[in-house]
Formats: structure tokens, C-alpha cells, sequence
């Protein structure tokens, strides 16, 4: 299995801060992954949140995520393309728009605790939280 961590699963396990966020289902499939993915998108996002002062992240995120064995997964122009595949999320955080939209494109199960997304009832989305 290859996975894509939303921003949130991608701060639980990198920020360490409450591993408690992450359930043990999820931690299990991180495990056992055959490659676990981080996105560009989600660190633009974190950056964007602090700037802001909605989020407080002092890492190198790039160099923690390569630490940890994670692997970038770059928003290509097909990825762009897709958000399109979810017409009812047309008012939902574009970040995580462009992060479905990834693991569509690239066939990958992706792990979040967003309640809309996981209330898509998408066979690929996984909730982080179990």
C-alpha cells in the first residue's frame, strides 16, 4: 500500500506533539506502508498557517520528512486537473482539494481526520483518527 498524509496526519507524526492524534490503525498502516508520501502542498500549507499565526511550526519540515523515510510527492499539472473529480467540495479548503486529488491521480489510500472528506465515503480515504 502507498500512502498520502493529509497536513494533519503529516504534523501528528512529525510535529510529535500528540501522537495520540494518530489511532493505531493508522500508525499501523504507516508502518507497513510500502512508501508513505508527504506532499508539497501540505508543507505550503503549514508554512501559509504560520505566517498567518494559525499554526506554530518551528521544524525544517523538509528535512524532518526526509528523516522520517517520507517521500515528496510534487503537485504536477494532472493533479490540478482532477480537482475537478469533486464537484462537491467546491467550497472546501483548497488544500485538501489538491491533496485528493493527488491520491486519485496516483492511486494512493489517503489518510485524514477531515470530516467532509472522510463523509465522502471514498473507498481511498482513510480516517487518521482509528
Amino acid at each position: 500500500m502507498k500512502i498520502l498524509l493529509d497536513t494533519n496526519a503529516l504534523i501528528w507524526l512529525i510535529e510529535q506533539t500528540d501522537k495520540k492524534s494518530l489511532g493505531n490503525g493508522a500508525l499501523k498502516l504507516i508502518n507497513e506502508a510500502e512508501v508513505v508520501y508527504v506532499s508539497s502542498v501540505s508543507i505550503l500549507e503549514i508554512r501559509i498557517k504560520t505566517m498567518l499565526g494559525k499554526l506554530v511550526s518551528e521544524k525544517d519540515l523538509v528535512n524532518d520528512t526526509k528523516l522520517a523515510g517520507l517521500k515528496n510527492l510534487s503537485f504536477e499539472m494532472s493533479h490540478a486537473d482532477a480537482i475537478l473529480s469533486f464537484p462537491d467540495l467546491q467550497r472546501h479548503d483548497p488544500f485538501d482539494r489538491m491533496l485528493l486529488a493527488q491520491a486519485q491521480v496516483e492511486g494512493l489510500t489517503f489518510l485524514t481526520s477531515d470530516n467532509t472528506l472522510l463523509g465522502l465515503n471514498i473507498s481511498f480515504i482513510v480516517n487518521a483518527r482509528k
